[in-house]
């Protein structure tokens, strides 16, 4: 499948021009819920309790320039950015859990993590 485009912008940005735009990206979305799960001893089965939060890992890979590398590092050290979620079509969130750049290649990998309360 072909990548796609993913856009991240700084927790301070309030224009459309705030937002990085990066092509042909590939991009992969991890959802959980929190479970609690009680085991009763001496009695039939357990109790599975869904506490009715999420957590969205999105795993990004592609090719950044080292300019566009020193505009992410820079949301990465000041605070929580915003991307847009392509597949659900809303600006989400996020804090960066991993981010990797290799100079040798300009490739890159994000980890970012959105959490639901």
């Amino acid at each position: 499948m072909a990548g796609m485009d993913f856009f991240i912008r700084p927790a301070t940005g309030t224009s459309s021009s705030d937002w990085v735009r990066i092509a042909n990206a590939d991009i992969k979305v991890r959802m959980t819920r929190r479970l609690t799960r009680t085991v009763v001893r001496g009695q039939e089965g357990d109790d599975l309790h869904d506490e009715g939060s999420e957590s969205t890992m999105y795993t990004v890979r592609g090719e950044l320039s080292i300019d566009e590398y020193k505009r992410i590092v820079a949301m990465f050290r000041t605070g929580q950015p915003y991307i847009h979620d392509p597949f659900e079509e809303r600006d989400v969130k996020v804090i960066f859990a991993v981010m990797e750049y290799d100079s040798s290649n300009e490739g890159f990998h994000f980890e970012l993590l959105e959490d639901v309360i």
